[in-house]
């Protein structure tokens, strides 16, 4: 199943058994499956099993794809909840903004992306994202936001993504913003401006507060009703009514260390270490957890598996580190790195051009014969457009996370002339 040694996962055992406590570290490669939920129930059946929940030291603590996934989170940036993980049929939120919202969670990127497709959606705004090249099946995106009648980016350059926009809005960059951030501990942290916005760039904020002015029909009563904030620290007032966490939240707490939530009130000091004595439900539970295959397999016409990442260099769809010289001169272009074993047989050179291709499409890309890879597994960068590896990932999601397979798709590779 795994490809690991049996004499290794005895050895990892063992190790695990004998320290106490331990900390249990995952990133992309347990969640990106159509069973990444099931591995993280695995993950936490065995901290719970080892005893290292609730202890410092301990723990299941997720790697986040970037900086502020958490704060992202936390602030009702899925399609299930509001801000703390308040599901949308909580009528708190209506009263509160005084206007009627829908009770029925909304879609995800990927299902976003079929339904314009299919021509339900027919406008999409999009912010800081670039799904042209991050997003699995790029085909299949191109071919959702073409079919948008009105699409908005708002960005700090003109992407991938931008280039297919009706509009494109000037956001701010990090160093240019100002609000906090909410990192894997769930420390929440202080943004300050170190420089100023070039042009006629905005922070986030501000635009979207102009936006829904413009849009609004009518001025709602609520207690917290209207877009009329002169800050984001009049912002984080309102999140911290309204998200039980985030109460004792505010930018004048948070100085250089932050603020670790839950923090209920103004009193409270913050919470370094969840679920300590038990969990909020009481005594925890184990899940059973079954292994299943991932949603496409090798076969003739596709024999390889195709496994996508990052690479130290590089920072996601490369819109910031593709424009620095030093990081290009180190990386600067997409690789396929290939076993020796599969190299020899299909004819491979080291440095040699190769054309991947999937039941979705296909990328030319330059070949690196490594050990790093398995024997049947190659592996692909999705930083660059030029060879985007998202071209040949498959769009199958997690039944319950709903995370793309990014992780495993059948591929081909030949040597191109």
């Amino acid at each position: 199943i795994t490809g690991v040694p049996p004499a290794l996962v005895r050895q990892a055992a063992r190790l695990m058994a004998d320290l106490r406590p331990l900390a249990l570290l995952y990133a992309m490669g347990i969640t990106q499956h159509t069973t990444g939920h099931q591995n993280v129930l695995a993950c936490a059946n065995l901290q719970m099993l080892l005893g290292n929940l609730g202890v410092p030291g301990g723990g299941v603590n997720p790697l986040r794809g970037q900086n502020n996934v958490q704060g992202a989170c936390d602030m009702g940036g899925l399609p299930n909840y509001y801000t703390g993980y308040q599901l949308v049929a909580s009528q708190e939120f209506e009263a509160a903004w005084g206007v009627t919202l829908g009770s029925t969670p909304g879609l995800t990127v990927v299902e976003m992306l079929k339904e314009a497709e299919e021509g339900r959606i027919r406008a999409m705004y999009i912010l800081g994202e670039n799904p042209m090249v991050s997003d699995p099946d790029v085909n299949h995106v191109r071919r959702g936001l073409e079919r948008l009648d009105f699409l908005v980016v708002q960005d700090i350059f003109l992407t991938e993504t931008a280039k297919l926009a009706d509009v494109v809005l000037p956001g701010v960059a990090l160093a240019e913003k100002s609000g906090t951030l909410t990192n894997t501990e769930r420390r929440v942290q202080l943004v300050s401006p170190a420089v100023t916005p070039p042009g006629q760039a905005r922070q986030d904020w501000e635009i979207i507060c102009d936006l829904a002015k413009r849009l609004q029909k009518e001025v709602p009563r609520g207690l917290f009703a209207g877009w009329n904030y002169r800050s984001p620290a009049e912002i984080m007032e309102e999140i911290a009514a309204l998200t039980p966490s985030y109460g004792g939240v505010r930018h004048e707490r948070l100085g250089a260390e932050g603020l670790q939530w839950p923090c209920p009130d103004l009193d409270h000091p913050g919470t370094p270490i969840l679920h300590v004595g038990r969990f909020a439900r009481g005594l925890g539970r184990f899940v059973p957890v079954d292994w299943l295959p991932p949603a496409e397999q090798p076969d003739e016409e596709y024999p390889l598996v195709l496994t996508t990442g990052r690479v130290l260099y590089h920072y996601h769809t490369g819109s910031l580190t593709r424009r620095v010289p030093g990081l290009m001169e180190l990386y600067p272009e997409g690789r396929v790195e290939v076993h020796p074993d599969d190299a020899l047989k299909l004819g491979i050179a080291d440095g040699g051009v190769v054309r991947v291709s999937s039941r979705r499409g296909s990328v030319t890309a330059r070949a690196e014969v490594t050990q790093r890879t398995q024997p049947g597994l190659v592996f692909m960068t999705f930083h660059f457009a030029e060879s985007a590896a998202n071209v040949l990932t498959i769009a199958a999601l997690d039944p319950v996370a709903k995370i793309p397979e990014y992780k495993a798709c059948a591929v081909r590779i030949e040597p191109v002339a």
